[in-house]
This record gives structure tokens, C-alpha cells and sequence, in this order.
């Protein structure tokens, strides 16, 4: 979402980023490679699990869902370039808070990504904003399966 320059932002702003449709397969292999807990692996295992069924790493809906974020910024930026305005060099993350698994992401989900501006301020450095966003997946049923509050520090017009 914070594509382009800190003045084009606005508190309140939100854009749904992307969605992805967590297949068992994908699950399972991610857990594999980066967060092999049984009841991510096996369904046997998610069945005794106190989430009752395989189910997907918070890790992995995390990833899918800056996946998600990264190609829609790489989108806005493409169409602004299109358009012939100047792009902002890209600004850098400052760190995360309240990262929340609300609800299990189980097979055949399909998790919607989005993101909401929350807060916007200036830094010692004239050149660079930071923009607070609150990151949401939500699952085809409404469910709420991932949340985070994310500070961006945005370039600054003009500056």
C-alpha cells in the first residue's frame, strides 16, 4: 500500500492488498522448510491439535500476506512510473507490533489481505515520514486470521 510518496497518504486510507487460497499442499510444504510443528504437517496431528485439523503456520499466512503487499506496491508504483510521476526511493520497515493469530487458516481457505492506515508523523529526518498501518487477513467465512500493527518509514516529497 505505501507505494509512493509520505504526502499521498492519508489516516483512514485502506486498500485490499490480495488474497491467496492456502492449498493442504502449500501448508505442508511451508511448514517443512520453516515451521515444522506436527499439527502443520500431518493431518492426523491437527486432528488431536486443539485447532482440530491441519492447519497453516501463522508464519506462512504472515509471509503470503507481504507477499501480497509487496506486489501491490510494486503495481502502484508500475502504474504511477506509467503515468510519468517521480517514484520515492523505498522507505524501510520499523518494526512490527501486536502481531495476532486470531483464527486457524485450514485447507481450502482463501485469506483476503489488507491494509488500513492508522497513523502518520514526522521523524528527525526531514527527508522521511513514518506511516502506522494495521495489516489484516481475513478468511472467506469474515474470519479474522491475521493482524499487525507495521511502521514504514515513507520518503518525503520535495525534500
Amino acid at each position: 500500500m505505501i507505494a509512493l510518496f509520505y504526502e499521498d497518504h492519508r489516516v483512514g486510507q485502506t486498500a485490499v492488498v490480495g488474497a491467496c487460497e492456502f492449498t493442504r499442499e502449500a501448508i505442508v510444504a511451508f511448514a517443512r522448510a520453516y515451521d515444522p510443528q506436527p499439527f502443520h504437517l500431518d493431518d492426523a496431528a491437527g486432528a488431536a491439535s486443539p485447532f482440530g485439523s491441519l492447519c497453516a503456520s501463522g508464519w506462512h499466512t504472515a509471509c503470503v500476506g507481504m507477499r501480497a503487499l509487496i506486489d501491490y506496491r510494486e503495481a502502484q508504483r508500475t502504474a504511477a512510473a506509467a503515468r510519468g510521476e517521480p517514484l520515492p526511493p523505498l522507505g524501510v520497515g520499523a518494526g512490527i507490533r501486536a502481531m495476532r493469530w486470531a483464527n486457524p487458516v485450514r485447507p481450502g481457505a482463501v485469506v483476503t489481505y489488507s491494509a488500513r492506515i492508522e497513523a502518520m508523523r514526522e521523524t528527525k529526518r526531514p527527508q522521511w515520514g513514518l506511516i502506522s498501518s494495521r495489516a489484516i487477513g481475513v478468511d472467506q467465512h469474515g474470519r479474522e486470521v491475521l493482524s499487525y500493527l507495521c511502521h514504514v518509514l515513507v520518503a518525503r516529497r520535495g525534500r
